[in-house]
């Protein structure tokens, strides 16, 4: 890769992170994925598919590769193994999450922040840990969601700051974080 396309991949990665993903092979519907920071999507993005619905946070690497034959190939120089990644629609993939080669995770399905993704996750999931597992269902997680919300998810940057200093009689501000 010339100078100039790492040069504009970059600024285009931080600009823009969903035009990236396209232009590197990500298979996705357009206005379908979000992107909450960075992602990493391996060396074979183009076997990476995403449904509709999915939401990506920071630190989340796709692996799609095992990097281990190359210990090996001095034996089997053709050694390669290479797998797709299949998510789904309607799944939440938490922060630093790593999914690896060949795994597919299924429909309605939440990740937790940290797992390690080594083995398929069936559709109305949630999974977590290292390796991560199905800890409940994904309906199980919504009862506790409706049980436990401050029902403030409508409200949008300083608003909803506000409102969370009020309902934990906070006296701070947001730190400046607002322009």
């Amino acid at each position: 890769m010339t100078i100039f396309k790492r040069i504009y991949h970059a600024i285009l990665k931080r600009k823009n992170p969903l035009a990236y993903a396209k232009i590197i092979g990500v298979n996705f519907p357009w206005g379908g994925v979000h992107l909450y920071g960075d992602v990493n999507w391996s060396t074979e993005p183009w076997i990476i598919t995403l449904g509709n619905n999915v939401h990506i946070t920071g630190g989340t690497k796709f692996i799609t590769h095992d990097g281990g034959t190359l210990l090996y190939r001095n034996q089997i120089p053709d050694l390669e193994i290479t797998k797709p990644i299949v998510v789904g629609n309607d799944v939440y993939i938490g922060n630093n999450v790593i999914i690896l080669p060949g795994v597919t995770i299924g429909n309605n399905v939440v990740i937790g922040a940290g797992a390690v993704v080594s083995k398929n996750i069936p559709d109305n999931s949630v999974a977590v840990g290292v390796p991560a597992r199905v800890i409940k269902t994904a309906d199980e997680y919504l009862e506790k969601l409706k049980r436990e919300s401050l029902h403030l998810g409508h409200l949008k940057g300083e608003e909803k700051d506000r409102a969370l200093m009020n309902y934990y009689n906070y006296k701070g501000n947001s730190k400046g974080i607002y322009f």
